[in-house]
């Protein structure tokens, strides 16, 4: 067994230990909160130390892998104590605050020769899984476009990023693990009318290689939650319903006849059939730990990586940029 623990059991660290001592292959050992009476509570939960010291619970604990769910910005300095004291690193999105501080991050865990993960969950739901290898077999032919909404009320626990680096950093990682293409160019429209300190509101463009394009509504304006993900493509259109974890495909009926270009100005595309995949459903942060766990047990690659992770953080911090500025900004890496 793996002996596990987590920095930061609020909301979110809490259901990481709650996993981890469900896990047939991980020993939870040791968990750490600077709030004394919420790490107390956690840590009787489950019959074992409570921390207020990172540092102290990796000397006296030693657990081989780590959760870090603490706040953005401290992610570089625990995982930096983690990684260096030999556990393996779970961090949760996004990797780090800056590219810099990512990129000590990944520099680190290799130094070290540790795995060091970024806990991007949204690509474990099953919806998404089964997409991936639905657009992997070629279901959907050419990939036209991909869009996501990710929309709700503001949440009050998120203090020090804005809905860009807090929410849409998942979607812009999903597009990427889905299409397996880098965005080109990115445009972006923000607004801050909530939040006392970052933008609150996100509509935003990407350009793909190959004419593919990507759009992002993302908020923490609206009453109700909605998280849908629609690949538009030559075949149809698929859509994720993330929060039921529903994937349909609804077909042109068009797309398996013959071309005939006159034809096709004619009809247009037409309406086929719809199906709704039979998926079995399972809790997606589980699935997430249980693959990092496995990495670490058979010293295989992460799923996620720390170069995921910091693409997709590069990719937001460019959304803010050009909500700031007002411009189109390239990022294509190899563009001069």
């Amino acid at each position: 067994m793996i002996k596990t623990a987590v920095i930061g059991v609020g909301s979110m660290g809490s259901n990481h230990a709650r996993i981890y001592s469900e896990l047939a292959d991980s020993m939870l050992v040791a968990v750490c909160d600077s709030n004394p009476g919420v790490v107390a509570g956690v840590a009787d939960r489950y019959h074992i130390p409570a921390f207020t010291d990172f540092k102290e619970m990796l000397s006296l604990a030693k657990p081989e892998a780590v959760s870090i769910v603490v706040p953005t910005a401290l992610h570089g300095e625990v995982a930096e104590a983690c990684l260096t004291a030999g556990a393996h690193v779970l961090v949760e999105k996004p990797i780090a605050a800056t590219i810099a501080q990512g990129e000590q991050m990944i520099r680190t865990a290799l130094l070290c020769q540790r795995k060091l993960m970024v806990g991007h969950v949204v690509r474990f739901n099953p919806a998404i899984q089964q997409l991936k290898r639905s657009l992997q077999n070629g279901d959907l032919g050419r990939i036209y476009q991909v869009v996501c909404r990710r929309v709700g009320p503001f949440p009050a626990r998120v203090r020090d990023v804005g809905v860009v680096i807090d929410l849409a950093s998942h979607d812009l990682d999903l597009m990427r693990f889905l299409t397996e293409k880098e965005p080109i160019r990115v445009f972006a429209e923000t607004e801050q009318r909530i939040h006392t300190d970052h933008e609150d509101l996100l509509l935003a463009l990407l350009r793909f290689p190959d004419g593919m394009s990507g759009c992002l509504e993302i908020n923490w304006l609206t009453p109700t939650k909605v998280r849908e993900v629609l690949v538009l493509g030559e075949r149809g259109m698929f859509k994720v319903d993330d929060l039921t974890q529903d994937l349909y495909f609804f077909e042109n009926a068009s797309a398996g006849e013959a071309f005939w270009p006159a034809l096709q100005t004619l009809r247009g595309v037409s309406e086929g059939s719809m199906v709704r995949f039979a998926l079995q459903r399972y809790e997606p942060l589980k699935a997430e730990l249980q693959a990092f766990v496995h990495a670490v047990r058979q010293d295989e690659p992460v799923p996620v990586s720390g170069e995921d992770g910091l693409e997709a953080l590069r990719l937001a911090l460019a959304l803010v940029e050009s909500g700031r500025s007002h411009r189109v900004l390239q990022v294509a890496k190899d563009v001069v």
